[in-house]
């Protein structure tokens, strides 16, 4: 078996899904579902099974898996020590928001496991850019939330999370157990500097043209909110000061943790780290 087909199988076995496994993989389907079908005769057995419902592991396919990823994380580590012997030793993450996330703690837990002798520096970044400054190379991969352009990105998602409205606690609004987008029309909104990926502003802005005042940190937005009864989305389960609240959005899109990195980017310490946070964030 070649380690691409593995990593083929891997990504199907993940996505469950053959057109979403094909996108994560910047390939075509036909080959991808060729690729399969002819590992499973490697194989001798059907590793997933098909209906029009979607597509499952086999038995077989739950223990090639298993296998699979074994094999890759070896083969990923002898690519890291040889990397290491030609001094290639160092990882830079760059984080947008809370890393206190318990994603975050688990993600550098296995990472450190896995990788003991690798420095890994962090960057952490603003709400100005949501790649966390990939795109100019002042880091290897981003930890980040989507939307945001990704030309030239490969994109990983690692969960979603539902979105709520961030009130003053003494807001009457704050009161309410959910809210609609609608209700917030005549408040104002955060808006982020000229400049910024308009997917980005976009989406904290529920998707249409708002006003308010101008932010680039969590902390501002906070104290936006405080001074100013500013409104904001923010993603559930943060804790706020006790001036604050967060009310549910019924009809707001749920937010994405996803993981970044640059098209076409080979490090063997990128793809080690975008399979261990997929493990980190599937808990």
């Amino acid at each position: 078996m070649e380690l691409r087909t593995l990593r083929y199988f891997v990504a199907v076995a993940e996505e469950l899904h053959f057109g979403r496994a094909a996108t994560r993989l910047h390939m075509s389907q036909p080959p991808l579902s060729r690729a399969i079908k002819q590992l499973e005769a490697e194989v001798g057995a059907l590793l997933f099974a098909r209906s029009p419902a979607g597509v499952t592991l086999t038995p077989v396919g739950t223990v090639l898996l298993d296998e699979a990823r074994a094999l890759l994380a070896h083969a990923d580590r002898v690519q890291v020590r040889v990397r290491a012997a030609a001094g290639v030793t160092t990882i830079t993450v760059g984080i947008l928001g809370d890393g206190t996330d318990p994603g975050v703690s688990r993600l550098a837990a296995a990472y450190r496991r896995r990788h003991p002798g690798v420095e890994i520096r962090i960057r952490d970044t603003d709400l100005t850019d949501p790649t966390c400054g990939l795109r100019a190379g002042l880091v290897d991969v981003a930890l980040t939330r989507a939307p945001f352009d990704e030309t030239a990105l490969t994109v990983r998602a690692l969960r979603t999370d539902p979105v709520g409205v961030v009130l003053r606690a003494d807001d009457p609004l704050a009161r309410r157990e959910r809210l609609r987008l609608a209700e917030l029309d005549d408040r104002p909104w955060f808006q982020f500097p000229e400049g910024t990926d308009p997917f980005w502003q976009s989406y904290w802005n529920a998707g249409r043209p708002r006003e308010g005042p101008v932010v680039r940190a969590v902390q501002e937005c906070l104290q936006a909110v405080l001074w100013n009864g500013t409104v904001g989305l923010a993603p559930l389960g943060h804790d706020l000061p006790a001036e604050l609240a967060v009310v549910p959005l019924i009809d707001m899109t749920p937010s994405r943790v996803v993981a970044a990195w640059n098209a076409g980017d080979t490090n063997p310490l990128i793809r080690s780290f975008i399979e261990i946070a997929t493990a980190a964030y599937g808990r």
